[in-house]
């Protein structure tokens, strides 16, 4: 397989690339994790997140959004004192505030993962060499919009290349 150098990394990176990057992912509680899991990458390595990832999962009740809206101060320190995860504080206030704009979204009929996929482009291998589009910058103000953190374009950018809104495979920069 013709892969991306990032992806030759390791072990892990390769995994993931090869199963995951850039496959759909359509449910709700998934793009929730992807916007978590990007949100704490900011300033960090992907492979430290990912190598984190089973940890992340456990101390955020598997991503359920609705079970982490509901996240109180005692959940943040919690978090705070979790070796298994990156402890930055406006992160883990974060994944908690995404997931009550997710619930609040989901209560008002919205599906997150129905709107965050609303913005993909016509041409969806266009800009693979970019970092950031006019459809990631909107969808990032869409979720400002909901209330969501952490969500900037250059963000948004690669969420979309990560869970397939983006067609991306065979182009590396």
């Amino acid at each position: 397989m013709n892969r991306p150098a990032w992806a030759e990394a390791s072990d892990l990176m390769r995994e993931y690339y090869d199963t995951e990057w850039g496959l759909p992912v359509r449910d709700t509680p998934g793009v929730y994790e992807r916007i978590v899991l990007e949100g704490f990458q900011s300033g960090l390595s992907w492979a430290v997140v990912l190598r984190k990832r089973p940890a992340f999962r456990a101390a955020f009740d598997g991503f359920d959004p609705q079970v982490v809206a509901r996240y109180t101060e005692a959940d943040v320190e919690r978090l705070l004192t979790d070796p298994g995860i990156v402890r930055n504080r406006r992160k883990v206030e974060a994944a908690i505030t995404n997931a009550q704009a997710t619930a609040a979204m989901t209560d008002a009929g919205v599906d997150l993962a129905g709107l965050v996929w609303s913005f993909r482009p016509d041409d969806p291998k266009a800009g693979a060499d970019l970092t950031s589009s006019a459809e990631s910058l909107a969808l990032s103000k869409a979720l400002k919009k909901h209330g969501f953190v952490f969500v900037g374009p250059v963000t948004m950018f690669a969420l979309m290349q990560a869970i397939g809104i983006l067609e991306h495979r065979g182009v590396f920069t």
